[in-house]
């Protein structure tokens, strides 16, 4: 029973992968790895020694889309990562889930029997809906994954540089409990999901995040101790929070389409 997956190569989807050889999960010769690299590239030589295929796909390439689907039974599909789609707005079909719907309509044509479906868990109602009609009879699986750990100095006003940062305050467009959670985790209950059987889990949204939460104010005491000094978070409207990390030189589109994560903060959809 073939799984093929996308996004192989990104933060989650190596994850899933490595997570699906080390624990033994499924046979190496049943996985296809998709990927819009060169599949003869030096770094893929390790999964070929396994016995993994390795199959080019591109989202922009329909057809590419299909033949790599093409003998598998299950689709594990990672959310784009080309999150320049979703700037300004754009309406449904305009931003990444048009990506979703291309490789979910290659994947009927393809005889995919079962799509698994995962994105970080914020409610996305409209869009999410809408992808959901596109799956048609085929079986498919969301799975909702927590707010990776790592990724926290980005909710927490593009702190990258921790030790050598000076700001003593942090502008923030809203707040409110996070369940940061490690990626190798996610990437174990989402292997296990895979794995299961088919029936396990079909038809069903599962989300996949720790238990415990630390908002941003938490977050500020932890740095606070860790710099030694007082850092702070001020709380400000989106438009002010645009403008000013806008004019710190940052992109103004990425910043904007950033900014609603606040409001999903507030509403208590980080837990």
């Amino acid at each position: 029973m073939s799984i093929t997956l996308t996004s192989a190569t990104g933060k989650l989807g190596s994850a899933v992968l490595d997570a699906i050889l080390d624990n033994k999960l499924v046979d190496p010769a049943q996985l296809v790895v998709c990927t819009s690299s060169d599949t003869q590239d030096k770094r893929f030589d390790a999964l070929r020694d396994r016995k993994v295929t390795l199959r080019y796909n591109n989202f922009d390439e329909p057809d590419s889309l299909e033949r790599a689907f093409a003998g598998c039974f299950k689709l594990f599909l990672v959310s784009t990562p080309k999150v320049d789609m979703d700037y300004k707005d754009a309406p449904l079909w305009r931003g990444r889930e048009a990506h979703h719907r291309a490789a979910i309509d290659a994947a009927i044509k393809a005889g995919i029997k079962h799509i698994y479906y995962t994105s970080l868990a914020y409610a996305n109602p409209p869009r999410r809906a809408s992808c959901a009609r596109t799956f048609g009879k085929i079986e498919y699986t969301f799975i909702r994954e927590g707010l990776y750990n790592e990724s926290w100095p980005l909710y927490f006003g593009y702190f990258f540089k921790l030790r050598d940062e000076e700001r003593q305050e942090v502008i923030v467009a809203g707040d409110g409990p996070i369940s940061w959670t490690a990626i190798k985790d996610m990437a174990f209950a989402t292997a296990k999901i895979i794995a299961a059987p088919s029936d396990s889990w079909k038809r069903g949204t599962l989300y996949l995040s720790q238990s415990r939460t630390l908002t941003l104010e938490q977050v500020a005491r932890l740095v606070s101790r860790l710099q030694c000094q007082d850092v702070s978070v001020k709380i400000v409207l989106r438009e002010e929070y645009v403008d000013h990390y806008a004019q710190q030189g940052m992109e103004r589109a990425s910043v904007e389409w950033w900014s609603s994560t606040y409001d999903a903060l507030k509403d208590g959809e980080g837990r």
